[in-house]
């Protein structure tokens, strides 16, 4: 089914059960943000009506909190803690078990298939960090479907990720409002979707019902089954004013054309004691970070049965235990710790995977228990690395995987 160019349907408020009930047709788990444990968070829906109406979210550094909104609007929040990675990357997942049998290992089982997903009400920012862990995973998109971000890089592909991934249908919703601790303008990645995100259908949100339009084979497969009618000429307008007025009330702003020199430059900063001095190194900011992918495997041993079953779960380059080997952890400070996670966050990565792992949501900056924000730390680093411009050591650079 050909995708139209720049084509905008119209869905009314009340017809998004409609898109819903072919997802479940489809034999999608339909996946949405609804109000739960005081948060928003991304779980299973079978109606539009167990979705987050009317709760709007406000964050800052270190403070998040929901408040009554506006109970037209189904998507007036921003972010919560939880991005799509979770349903791509577990948190926890059984690898498989196996026991010894002779001189032999026997595999007993492999962990579950990968859930075909819909997930509906992913912001922009989200979809950014979709495109950065397909290449940290090694996702590449099916012939015909190949994205800018994948072309010319290529990378050992993670079977779960990629089952996950090609099954997935991504629905995106314009952020019109965005939080106190965004800055996905300066990425370039907010507040509404560009044509080198990976998604599906994306959908602006008004009082009455959403502007829709589709980006793939999918997407469009999915409008056809909808009966929509054109977005008119008035609705349009409007989706374009609210979106260039997000665009211009960012919470946060971030010069990033020269982060790799900025932070390379920067490797003795005096500032990285400065954040120490607050930083718990409790790892929250890469908890809820869309983009990070640090993990660990434990084996467990079931005596009864005599199987070994291997595990794997997040795991944060915060902990001690992280960087430890023989002769002890290689970050065994707060300061190294911290100084890693940012440089490789803003730096670093760009060698590895060609592109940035921020991509602007906010997320560390809200559930940082203290308020350490990403964005005013690397002004502070700025500011340091002005005073004194004959320090800059020549930069090292990283040839990225082919």
């Amino acid at each position: 089914m050909s995708v139209p160019d720049g084509k905008r349907w119209f869905l009314p408020k009340e017809s998004l059960d409609a898109l819903i009930a072919v997802l479940h047709q489809q034999q999608y788990v339909v996946i949405g943000p609804v109000f739960h444990d005081r948060a928003i968070r991304l779980e299973q829906v079978q109606r539009a009506d167990q979705l987050a109406r009317g709760v709007r979210d406000e964050h800052s550094g270190g403070q998040y909190r929901l408040i009554d909104g506006n109970q037209e609007l189904l998507f007036e929040y921003v972010v919560g803690p939880d991005s799509a990675k979770k349903f791509f990357f577990p948190p926890r997942q059984e690898l498989f078990s196996l026991h010894v049998k002779g001189e032999q290992f026997v595999i007993d089982k492999v962990g579950p298939a990968a859930p075909k997903l819909a997930i509906l009400g992913l912001r922009p920012c989200d979809l950014a960090a979709i495109a950065v862990q397909d290449r940290v995973f090694g996702y590449h998109q099916p012939a015909g479907d190949e994205a800018p971000w994948a072309s010319g890089f290529r990378c050992e592909s993670e079977l779960y990720y990629t089952q996950a991934r090609e099954q997935s249908l991504l629905i995106a919703v314009n952020c019109v409002r965005p939080g106190g601790t965004c800055f996905c303008a300066s990425w370039g990645n907010g507040p509404q979707v560009n044509k080198d995100m990976p998604y599906d259908l994306a959908m602006t949100e008004m009082r009455k019902g959403f502007v829709i339009r589709s980006k793939s084979r999918k997407g469009a497969a999915i409008i056809s089954s909808l009966s929509l009618r054109d977005a008119d000429d008035a609705e349009v307008e409007l989706e374009g004013l609210l979106l260039q007025r997000a665009a211009e009330h960012m919470g946060r702003q971030l010069q990033t054309d020269d982060l790799p020199q900025l932070l390379d430059r920067a490797i003795d900063s005096p500032h990285w004691d400065n954040v120490a001095k607050r930083c718990l190194s409790c790892g929250n900011c890469t908890m809820v970070c869309p983009t990070c992918f640090c993990s660990t495997v434990s084996d467990s041993d079931d005596l009864a049965t005599g199987s070994t079953t291997r595990t794997r779960e997040w795991e944060s380059c915060y902990t001690h235990q992280f960087s430890y080997t023989t002769s002890g952890p290689v970050r065994s400070s707060i300061r190294a710790r911290y100084r890693h996670w940012l440089r490789h966050k803003l730096d670093t990565w760009h060698d590895q995977f060609g592109v940035s792992g921020c991509v602007g949501c906010g997320r560390c900056i809200t559930w940082c228990p203290v308020g350490i924000d990403l964005t005013a730390e690397v002004e502070s680093i700025r500011r340091y690395d002005s005073r004194d411009e004959n320090h800059a050591p020549p930069r090292i650079t990283v040839e990225a995987r082919p």
